[in-house]
């Protein structure tokens, strides 16, 4: 999805080096689970965390992770499975908390079918970060003044609405950057369109918690 230098620049931003633990979720393919396994090293651990939310889809997301986390030299990763909000119950605390593409599936219905909500997420990460450690969120943005509307249809969150939400649970935001920004996106159209797909503006935000 991106070339290696901006894989390098996200790398550096969230702050994922040897030794660290890092919860990926909802790890997709497992590209990310894969190369934070690659850098937290025999000393890490990558929890690569599949939402029970959508463990039932025909991919069997839980399944491709497991046969990932068979790969020679993967020992340091961990999948683990349940709900959203029982993340802290499944997990230990954690340095980074990766969150690619994701945070507007938390104003979904199928994210909140089980009662999860963004508020109830954002309080579990925090509950799960060591204290100092990093809530990475990168995701599609939303046209100014949309708020949270256009998650179910577009799949895109305003950028200052996923600010507000997560500094609510606690958190301090630490950095943002624009390395994946997109001018030519007019944010009026689903992500997932041919003519915009791969090439969305997105927002990348790093909070800590105090």
């Amino acid at each position: 999805m991106y070339d290696q230098s901006k894989l390098s620049e996200l790398i550096q931003f969230a702050r994922v080096d040897a030794g660290s633990t890092v919860i990926d979720v909802y790890p997709g393919d497992g590209d990310w689970t894969r190369l934070f396994s690659d850098i937290v090293g025999p000393e890490g651990r990558v929890y690569s965390f599949v939402p029970a939310e959508v463990a039932h889809f025909k991919n069997d997301p839980v399944g491709h992770m497991r046969t990932l986390a068979k790969e020679p030299g993967r020992e340091n990763v961990e999948v683990v499975s349940v709900d959203l909000v029982a993340m802290p119950e499944a997990t230990q605390s954690v340095d980074v908390l990766w969150l690619h593409l994701f945070y507007h599936d938390l104003h979904t219905p199928l994210m909140q079918a089980n009662g999860a909500t963004a508020a109830q997420f954002n309080r579990a990460v925090y509950e799960r970060l060591k204290p100092g450690g990093s809530y990475v969120i990168v995701d599609h943005a939303a046209a100014a003044g949309a708020g949270t509307g256009d998650a179910p249809s577009l799949h895109r969150i305003e950028p200052a609405s996923v600010r507000k939400e997560v500094e609510a649970a606690g958190f301090v935001l630490d950095a943002e950057s624009t390395m994946l920004a997109k001018k030519g996106d007019a944010h009026a159209i689903k992500v997932f369109e041919p003519s915009i797909k791969g090439e969305t503006d997105r927002f990348v935000y790093r909070f800590v918690k105090p």
